[in-house]
């Protein structure tokens, strides 16, 4: 195993899984890479969630709409640096794509020749994942390699 890629969302159990990843990656000797996809604006301008992923500070919606992708890119990217920051560890990679989630990951990981994904899991329910999806199940039905799903139940 040499690459480990840990995809992250904009929910604050992002770290959690993020820390699992690294750990993951640390016993395996393997590189770590910590990715963001953006999928849908509205996450991020919408006052239900802070705007990255539970971290504070990081934009404001004026700031977001001038030029969304532009500037929902940078701060995605920012908010993985504080993350590796968070981590100690400036060894790890990190990436920020566009697109749809599931199909964005699965893409960069036949790409990148990754070795290994680890993934959060939100406690959603069994309707909601029926008829919402869960980029997760799509990952994990798609995937030809390792998925280490964290559970992110409180």
């Amino acid at each position: 195993m040499k690459k480990v890629l840990v995809a992250i969302d904009y929910n604050p159990s992002a770290e959690k899984v993020a820390k699992k990843g690294l750990e993951l990656a640390i016993a395996m000797n393997a590189e770590a890479l910590l990715l963001h996809v953006i999928s849908d604006l509205n996450y991020y301008i919408t006052d239900r969630y802070d705007p990255i992923m539970g971290f504070d500070g990081f934009m404001n919606q004026e700031y977001l709409l001038e030029n969304p992708v532009q500037n929902l890119n940078q701060e995605s990217e920012n908010y993985l640096k504080s993350i590796k920051k968070h981590l100690k560890n400036e060894s790890i990679k990190t990436v920020t794509l566009e697109g749809d989630a599931a199909d964005s990951i699965i893409e960069y990981v036949e790409k990148e020749k990754i070795d290994y994904i680890v993934m959060g899991s939100h406690s959603k329910g069994f309707l909601e994942d029926i008829f919402m999806g869960s980029v997760t199940q799509k990952v994990l039905h798609h995937s030809t390699i390792p998925l280490l799903i964290v559970s992110t139940k409180k």
